[in-house]
């Protein structure tokens, strides 16, 4: 689905079933958002075998969907 993050329409996926609140670090470069270190640093494995992702920051991302606003932090996948 859409969204608006600082007026700018951006792709976002809303999954009940995963574990964590995440966002790419080309969200958070692009929209030139001030990101925080993560108090417990952690790699996350993919099932494909593609490696690890380090988390170890953390951003607090308000967003709109159509008349419904929110903010959530979210842990930086790298």
């Amino acid at each position: 689905m859409r969204c608006h993050i600082y007026n700018k329409i951006c792709s976002l996926i809303i999954d009940d079933g995963s574990c964590i609140n995440g966002t790419s670090i080309e969200l958070v470069e692009k929209l030139n958002f001030h990101s925080t270190i993560h108090l417990i640093p952690y790699k996350l494995k993919l099932l494909n075998n593609n490696g690890e992702m380090k988390v170890n920051k953390q951003v607090l991302v308000s967003f709109s969907i159509s008349k419904y606003c929110d903010e959530v932090l979210c842990d930086i996948v790298q």
